[in-house]
C-alpha cells in the first residue's frame, strides 16, 4: 500500500485580505521527496509555504498536511534576519528551542533532546560557534543556525524559505547537502528558491505566479514554455540555448543563468 501525500491541496486559495497569492490549485507532494517552489518574487512561494506550516489558513479549497496532526512533525526555517544586539541568546540556546517544541517549554531537556542538538549543529559546521551570541555571526552563519534548529526539531516534514539566498559557498553547501540528506532519510522537504539551478536538484518542481504554472520533474518543468508563462518579459531566451532570467522586483536584483536541457 501506498503512502498517502505529504502535501495535498484541491483547488486551494490563499490569499492576504483582498490580495490574492494564489490561484485556484491543486497538488500534492509525495512523501519522501524534495520539492523546489521556484518562481518571481512574489509569485506566492512564501505564502505557500506558511500555509503548509499552519500559519495561514486558506481562503478556500482543501490542503491537508498529515504531518501536522503530529507534535513537531513540520518545521518551518525562514531566511536569516538581523538580529536584535539586546537579545542574549547564543547559537547553542537558538537550535536546543526546536527541542522544547516537542517536549513543552516546561518540561526538561534529556540525552535524546540534547544529542538532536549536538548533531544538527556538527551538520551545519556550528558546533564551534555554541557560546557565541547570535547577533555577532555572519548572515551564512545565522542561516546555518536556523536550519540547524529546523533540523533539531526531527520533523517528518521540512520547509525552507529561500534557505541558500546569497550565501557564502560553505554556507550553501551545507545547506543543500542537509536538504538531500534528509530527503535520503525518508523525510520530505520544500524549499523555495530564485536560482533555477538549486531548483534541478529537487526531485519535483512547482512553478509558481501566483497560480500553479507547471508541477513535476525538473526536466519536464523548467522548460521555456513554462518559464516563459511564468515570468513574462524577464525571461530571455539566448541563441545557445540559455536563460536569463531578470526579477526586478527580487530585492538582490541578481540575473540567474540558465541553461536547458540535459
Amino acid at each position: 500500500m501506498s503512502s498517502p501525500p505529504a502535501v495535498a491541496a484541491d483547488e486551494l486559495v490563499l490569499a492576504y485580505g483582498h490580495r490574492l497569492a494564489l490561484a485556484p490549485s491543486t497538488f500534492t507532494v509525495p512523501p519522501g521527496t524534495s520539492v523546489a517552489l521556484i518562481g518571481p518574487n512574489g509569485s506566492g512561494k512564501s505564502t505557500l509555504l506558511r500555509a503548509i506550516a499552519g500559519l495561514l489558513p486558506p481562503r478556500s479549497g482543501r490542503l491537508d498536511v498529515p504531518a501536522r496532526q503530529t507534535r513537531a512533525a513540520v518545521g518551518l526555517v525562514l531566511q536569516t534576519t538581523d538580529v536584535d544586539r539586546s537579545l542574549p541568546i547564543t547559537v547553542r540556546e537558538t537550535v536546543t528551542m526546536a527541542r522544547y517544541a516537542t517536549r513543552g517549554a516546561v518540561r526538561r531537556l534529556d540525552r535524546e533532546d540534547h544529542a538532536a542538538v549536538d548533531r544538527a549543529m556538527v551538520r551545519m559546521a556550528i558546533a564551534d560557534l555554541a557560546g557565541r551570541q547570535l547577533h555577532e555571526l555572519s548572515g551564512g552563519q545565522r542561516q546555518r543556525v536556523l536550519v540547524a534548529q529546523g533540523l533539531a526539531q526531527g520533523a517528518d516534514l521540512l520547509l525552507l524559505d529561500e534557505p541558500v539566498t546569497a550565501l557564502d559557498v560553505v554556507s550553501r553547501r551545507l545547506i543543500l547537502d542537509a536538504v538531500a540528506a534528509e530527503r535520503d532519510a525518508g523525510r520530505t522537504v520544500v524549499l523555495s528558491t530564485h536560482d533555477l539551478g538549486d531548483a534541478r536538484l529537487a526531485d519535483q518542481v512547482m512553478l509558481l505566479a501566483n497560480r500553479l504554472i507547471a508541477r513535476g520533474p525538473p526536466g519536464a518543468v523548467l522548460t521555456d514554455h513554462n518559464l516563459a508563462a511564468a515570468y513574462g518579459g524577464r525571461l530571455l531566451m539566448l541563441p545557445e540555448g540559455a536563460v536569463i532570467i531578470d526579477d526586478p522586483h527580487h530585492h538582490d536584483h541578481v540575473e540567474a543563468a540558465f541553461r536547458l536541457g540535459p
